[in-house]
């Protein structure tokens, strides 16, 4: 632990490197480039870089150029700023609203999105440098804990002085109920994340400065699961009352209060004068925007009745928007620990029969597929169940041998048109059923159905707005869904456990059973060995794949144009992580 508080390093963990950074001179036409890792973020004006190079760079081909210069090595324009206080901060959320608005039952970026706001967490990524694995920071908490008792306790003290909106104390009753209410659900309420708390014990409050969370087995997995921006800190007090409370109702002691929610079409925000981090937030408000549709979100921020939308927007828009206004848009990118997954439901016949849905994977062609889609949606990469780049995920050659990722796609139709005739079902006619988002939901289940048309199966797309979508799933009414695994921090073992049967896995909708994968997901929690983690890794994809209970297709990439007086903000690998606006200000 470094003398600020900071924990560094583990061993065992995906780590990604930090942002490469570049800085566009103005007497040079190159981007001299310091390579600091894989991730990208672009925090530049392209429109200054296009002003900086020949005249020609502003036609199209010119324009392209540059793009592709910036994006070769990424970008990071940073100058040390002091933040102007004030302000409304306006941007859009790419939905229609969430199923509630309980962070511990739902997982979707509309609910976080939303609501981040107006609560406190335990402890989170650190906002200025989101893409960290190991940089983790006190928020309700005071500093980080050195686990003792053989890494099997640890123990947080608690800020004093926070207040809850409503003006009551929060103290670590409230922080030891939230957790508990998270990782020991009582029978009736649901929790997204139960799973990932597979290794606490016990979580107690000694007294109300102190939480103590007790491990059933030492894991590298914990600290970084614990990091979870969805992990939001209730009243013990409410809890006790209603555990439901928090579906429908709001309350925390965050860096806004709420000012008014219209249940799908926006949500406001006002400073809380009262918050624990000094000076912060800087702006007075926020206004969140729900909106589906791309193209409403995109006019938005063009017309500049919104400033961004956090979660991404595809390479065709950042382009748009960038030859439209000039320096006036500053543009963010990252890869992405998102990406979607087929689905499906192993109660439905004909899909209880592997044959078919083997079928429905080979004939999938992703490497030609992400390719071209890349050009069109927020995708980019080929990949399986664990975070492209991380040292436990697989190699292009494993994947390559693969149900659903062989090179040879005529070879792998062939294959499935031949299991297909053997299972009886060459003319399989199904409905597909997908959320109502255009990127890349829409855009990848409408390739889907396409590849699925090559080997004679007949797929219709079933398109529900998230609520819908997310219960439709939940109930098990549906046939093959469309749906997606995105997680936080990039923490490769406990980002799987999100693949693992229903009956361990509440947001796994295949409703399969297999106990093969939960030995050996349970071997992997332990194992602090890297090699041997690895190892147990493949074996559990490698089953996942040979029973076809799921497949992973393409992963993402983050596009965030931004107006350029919005700063303080920096992108992550995840859409869920620095979401609660603290650290944002607006210079205008």
């Amino acid at each position: 632990m470094s003398l600020d508080g900071t924990r560094r390093g583990s061993a065992g963990r995906a780590t990604p490197r930090q942002p490469k950074s570049c800085i566009a001179h103005e007497e040079e036409e190159t981007m001299p480039c310091e390579d600091n890792g894989t991730y990208k973020s672009l925090v530049i004006s392209f429109a200054t870089v296009l002003r900086r190079s020949r005249p020609r760079a502003t036609s199209q081909l010119g324009l392209q150029s540059v793009l592709a210069a910036v994006l070769a090595c990424g970008v990071t324009a940073a100058t040390a700023e002091a933040p102007k206080p004030g302000g409304v901060l306006t941007y859009m959320i790419p939905a229609d609203g969430g199923p509630s608005l309980d962070g511990h039952r739902e997982t979707t970026y509309a609910v976080v999105h939303a609501t981040a706001p107006f609560y406190s967490v335990l402890i989170r990524v650190n906002p200025d440098n989101p893409s960290s694995t190991t940089d983790f920071r006190c928020d309700l908490c005071t500093e980080m804990p050195n686990p003792t008792d053989n890494g099997l306790t640890y123990t947080f003290k608690i800020r004093k002085g926070v207040k809850f909106h409503d003006g009551s104390p929060l103290t670590a009753q409230d922080v030891a109920a939230s957790w508990n209410k998270i990782v020991h659900p009582t029978p009736g309420v649901a929790s997204a994340r139960e799973n990932n708390f597979v290794m606490v014990d016990t979580i107690t409050a000694p007294d109300d400065e102190t939480v103590v969370f007790k491990l059933k087995f030492a894991t590298l997995t914990f600290l970084p699961a614990l990091a979870d921006p969805y992990g939001y800190i209730y009243s013990k007090k409410i809890l006790d009352r209603d555990m439901h409370w928090y579906e429908k109702n709001i309350m925390g002691s965050g860096p806004f209060k709420l000012v008014e929610l219209q249940i799908g079409q926006s949500i406001k925000g006002e400073r809380n004068p009262d918050y624990y981090h000094a000076s912060q937030p800087y702006l007075d408000g926020f206004v969140a925007i729900f909106a589906p549709k791309q193209s409403v979100r995109t006019d938005a921020i063009r017309a500049d009745r919104a400033a961004l939308e956090f979660r991404s927007l595809p390479p065709s828009a950042r382009d748009q928007l960038v030859k439209e206004l000039g320096d006036k848009i500053t543009v963010q990118e990252s890869d992405w620990n998102c990406g979607n997954v087929v689905t499906p439901n192993h109660q439905k016949k004909p899909f209880d029969d592997v044959r078919v849905r083997k079928a429905l994977f080979l004939a999938i062609d992703q490497w030609k597929g992400a390719q071209a889609l890349s050009k069109i949606a927020i995708i980019k990469t080929v990949g399986s169940i664990v975070f492209p780049g991380s040292p436990l995920a697989a190699t292009k050659e494993e994947l390559q041998q693969m149900i659903g990722y062989w090179p040879d796609i005529e070879k792998s139709r062939a294959e499935a048109r031949r299991l297909l005739k053997e299972a009886g079902q060459e003319n399989l006619a199904f409905e597909i059923l997908n959320r109502n988002v255009d990127q890349p939901y829409k855009i990848v289940g409408t390739w889907l159905v396409d590849e699925w048309s090559k080997i004679g199966l007949k797929a219709t797309q079933k398109v529900l707005p998230t609520g819908p979508w997310l219960e439709s799933m939940r109930s098990g009414d549906f046939t093959v869904a469309l749906e997606a695994n995105c997680q936080n921090v990039v923490n490769p073992i406990a980002d799987v456990g999100r693949w693992l049967p229903h009956e361990v896995q509440r947001e796994n909708y295949g409703y399969f059973s297999d106990p093969e994968m939960i030995d050996i997901y349970n071997r992997m929690l332990k194992e602090t060995d890297t090699t041997k983690a690895r190892m147990l890794m493949r074996q559990f994809d490698t089953r996942i794949n040979q029973q076809a209970h799921q497949l992973a297709v393409t992963y993402w990439y983050r596009v965030v144009p931004m107006r350029s007086y919005v700063k303080g903000w920096k992108i992550s690998p995840s859409h869920y992580l620095n979401q609660d606006l603290a650290n944002i200000w607006l210079d205008k």
